[in-house]
């Protein structure tokens, strides 16, 4: 139990513990370092799984969600219909943003703290109205955030809007109105909004971390010829490294065939929560076993 001269239940509890879980594989291998684990878990390298964390399809899902403009599957998700660009005029008409649907409309809805990495999203911001884009965040937090988010939509009217608080159906109309959904964390274990991203096909925009990396796959010019992209993903949590992503994302907007292979290959992903538990189910059996 002594931690540096102190007692430290949490050291004691991974010390006896037979199985350590936590809500990603990635996530798994980062708190195994000194950076991210304090050195309490550099020696169960064999008992520590990662299980990503699943979404509730009946609640988290475009075709059946009551609380957006429009319900779309990922067959109607553009053409004629064009079921998620009235999801996206609503969102506009609510926020206070110019209405344009060919604007680049980026979304938060996420609480508004550094380990999100919202100040790496405030620095950010003149870069996506520069280019005509949008941003809408909800959240609440830390108030130095809060206020650089009202500082910026002031700043920006017409092209960001913030509101504070959470609001259950705004943050469905959010992840459904925008064309990409930003999570910027520093770190990450799982993460559930770029999971809801991937539903409602709005690729979302993510750094390399945590259930982050695990769950999106960056479209790159080789993972977009190989069909398997399904968002934007950046490395070195820097100002460069979200600039480039959200370039990225302009970049794909403007080539329809590409963007809509996106959309449709996000909204194909599926994190169940069924396929956790039977994960969950082979820990618990391994550990009979033994």
């Amino acid at each position: 139990m002594e931690f540096y001269g102190h007692v430290s239940f949490l050291k004691a509890g991974l010390y006896y513990a037979d199985r350590i879980t936590t809500v990603s594989p990635t996530y798994a291998r980062e708190i195994q370092t000194q950076a991210h684990g304090a050195g309490l878990l550099q020696t169960r390298t064999y008992d520590i799984t990662g299980i990503l964390n699943g979404v509730d399809y009946s609640i988290w899902s475009p075709s059946v969600d009551e609380t957006i403009a429009s319900k779309y599957t990922a067959a109607k998700v553009s053409g004629k219909s064009k079921c998620k660009s009235k999801c996206k005029t609503a969102l506009q008409e609510r926020m206070g943003l110019e209405r344009d649907d060919d604007a680049l409309l980026f979304g938060v809805v996420n609480r508004l703290t550094e380990q999100k990495g919202l100040d790496l999203l405030l620095s950010a911001v003149p870069d996506i109205v520069q280019r005509g884009g949008q941003l809408v965040v909800l959240g609440t937090g830390d108030p130095a955030l809060e206020t650089g988010m009202k500082n910026a939509a002031a700043s920006h009217p017409g092209a960001v809007a913030v509101e504070l608080g959470f609001d259950e159906v705004l943050s469905h109309s959010i992840i459904a109105g925008s064309d990409v959904v930003m999570v910027p964390s520093r770190f990450e274990p799982c993460g559930l909004t770029q999971l809801y991203a991937l539903a409602y096909g709005s690729p979302p925009l993510v750094h390399r971390v945590g259930g982050l990396a695990d769950t999106v796959v960056d479209s790159s010019l080789e993972n977009l010829a190989d069909e398997s992209a399904t968002g934007f993903v950046f490395d070195t949590f820097d100002r460069t490294g979200i600039v480039g992503a959200i370039r990225r994302a302009f970049a794909l907007k403007a080539r329809r065939t590409d963007w809509k292979g996106v959309v449709k290959r996000a909204m194909g992903q599926r994190f169940s929560w069924e396929a956790a538990a039977l994960k969950y189910a082979e820990v618990y059996q391994g550990l009979i076993d033994r």
